[in-house]
């Protein structure tokens, strides 16, 4: 785990935000594999994998490219959580 230090030291806090993705449901909905995904918008099907298991925050751009192939909102493919 990689602890980042703010300016005057100590540790920042763990990020209190957490999302989970829908990817895989909107992908299953239009019968497209990861791969085809990861075409359209410009990534390896890894990254489109390790999206859909929620252990990689992606970009407000790649967010973005995917929510306009399934022609939704961020929002709708993401829930953002805050954790307590």
């Amino acid at each position: 785990m990689l602890i980042t230090l703010k300016k005057g030291g100590g540790p920042l806090p763990k990020n209190k935000y957490h999302f989970e993705s829908k990817i895989h449901v909107y992908r299953a909905t239009k019968r497209m594999t990861q791969q085809e995904l990861a075409d359209f918008v410009g990534v390896s099907r890894q990254t489109i994998m390790q999206l859909e298991r929620n252990r990689y925050n992606p970009s407000m751009l790649l967010a973005y490219s995917i929510a306009k192939v399934f022609e939704v909102t961020i929002e709708d493919l993401f829930d953002f959580k805050e954790e307590q």
